[in-house]
């Protein structure tokens, strides 16, 4: 059983800085990271970490603002979030994956996701 657990959300004000964390364990895992969703869209891909190699993927829309990490831990990552603007507020969840493959972009690229966190950023 893969257990995967984020935390470090909260409501903050635009152009405030937080950063999310997520550790995840029980099995080997190869890809962890990050998507969003607000209410009534889609799943968005935030971004991405490839444990193996260290390589970084980061969505179009928060590119230049967030970055991903891996923390000292094997299965721990850190999301660095800046300049946080009101279309950033969204359930954030990590996610994870134990099979090896170029850093997807969508939901079905990865098979194992935390309850998610709430992120708000008011105007």
């Amino acid at each position: 059983q893969v257990t995967v657990v984020e935390s470090g959300g909260g409501s903050v004000q635009a152009g405030d800085s937080l950063r999310l964390s997520c550790a995840a364990s029980g099995r080997t895992l190869y890809t962890m990271g990050w998507f969003r969703q607000a209410p009534g869209k889609e799943r968005e891909f935030v971004a991405g970490i490839d444990l193996i190699t260290g390589d970084t993927s980061i969505g179009e829309s928060v590119k230049g603002r967030f970055a991903i990490s891996r923390d000292n831990e094997r299965y721990r990552i850190s999301m660095q979030m800046n300049s946080l603007k009101p279309e950033d507020t969204a359930v954030y969840y990590c996610m994870a994956r134990d099979f090896f493959a170029r850093i997807g972009t969508t939901v079905q690229d990865y098979n194992y996701w935390g309850q998610g966190t709430q992120v708000t950023v008011s105007s």
